[in-house]
C-alpha cells in the first residue's frame, strides 16, 4: 500500500439534475461556493485527503450528471464505488421522489457492498423547503442507511456529510476483512483436521 495514505475509497454522488452534487463537491474538496449553476456534462471527480480515526484516508469523489440522456455514461462509475451518497433538493419533491429510481440504478449497476448515505441538500432555504425532515430520515431508517440535511451554500452538514460515508466504508471494510480472515482460519483449521484424520485411518483400519 502506498506510503501516501492508508485507505483509498471512490465515491459516487448520484441524483437528479440541479440538487447540488457539484456544490456540495467543491464546498468538500475547496471549501468554496458558486452560486452560477453550471450542469455537469458527463463525469469530473476530485481528491481530498482526510484523517479517519488516525488514518490518513484518500477519497475519491465523482460527481455524475444527472440527466436522463447521460445515464448510460455514468452507470460504469457505479461498478467501483464503495460509496454511493444520493442528493435530493429540499426544496424539490420530485427530486426526492427520484430517489427510488436512483436506489434502482444502484442495485442494478453497483456492488451489493456499496454503501450509501441520503442527502437532502439546500437545507439553507427554510421557507421554500417541501420534503419534510421526518419523512426523509423515516425513509432512510426503513432503508438502513444513514441520512443528513446539508446546505453547500452556507457549509452545513458538508464535512459531516462525506465523513460519515468514509466512516461507514471503513467500518464495512473492516468487517469484510474479519469475515477474510475468519474464513480463512477456518480453512486452515479445517484443512488440519482433514490431514491428521487422514493419516490416522490405515491404522484405525486395520
Amino acid at each position: 500500500m502506498s506510503n501516501e495514505y492508508d485507505y483509498l475509497f471512490k465515491l459516487l454522488l448520484i441524483g437528479d439534475s440541479a440538487v447540488g452534487k457539484s456544490c456540495l463537491l467543491l464546498r468538500f474538496s475547496d471549501d468554496s461556493y458558486v452560486d452560477s449553476y453550471i450542469s455537469t456534462i458527463g463525469v469530473d471527480f476530485k481528491i481530498r485527503t482526510v484523517e479517519l480515526e488516525g488514518k490518513t484516508t484518500k477519497l475519491q469523489i465523482w460527481d455524475t450528471a444527472g440527466q436522463e440522456r447521460f445515464r448510460t455514461i455514468t452507470s460504469s462509475y457505479y461498478r467501483g464505488a464503495h460509496g454511493i451518497i444520493i442528493v435530493y433538493d429540499v426544496t424539490d419533491m420530485e427530486s426526492f421522489n427520484n430517489v427510488k429510481q436512483w436506489l434502482n440504478e444502484i442495485d442494478r449497476y453497483a456492488n451489493d457492498t456499496v454503501c450509501k448515505l441520503l442527502v437532502g441538500n439546500k437545507c439553507d432555504l427554510v421557507e421554500n423547503k417541501v420534503v419534510d425532515t421526518q419523512t426523509a430520515k423515516a425513509f432512510a431508517d426503513e432503508l438502513g442507511i444513514p441520512f443528513l440535511e446539508t446546505s453547500a451554500k452556507d457549509s452545513i452538514n458538508v464535512e459531516q456529510a462525506f465523513l460519515t460515508m468514509a466512516g461507514e466504508i471503513k467500518k464495512r471494510k473492516i468487517r469484510d476483512w474479519e469475515r477474510a480472515e475468519l474464513v480463512a482460519l477456518l480453512d486452515r483449521l479445517y484443512g488440519m483436521f482433514n490431514t491428521s484424520g487422514m493419516e490416522r485411518t490405515p491404522c484405525g483400519g486395520t
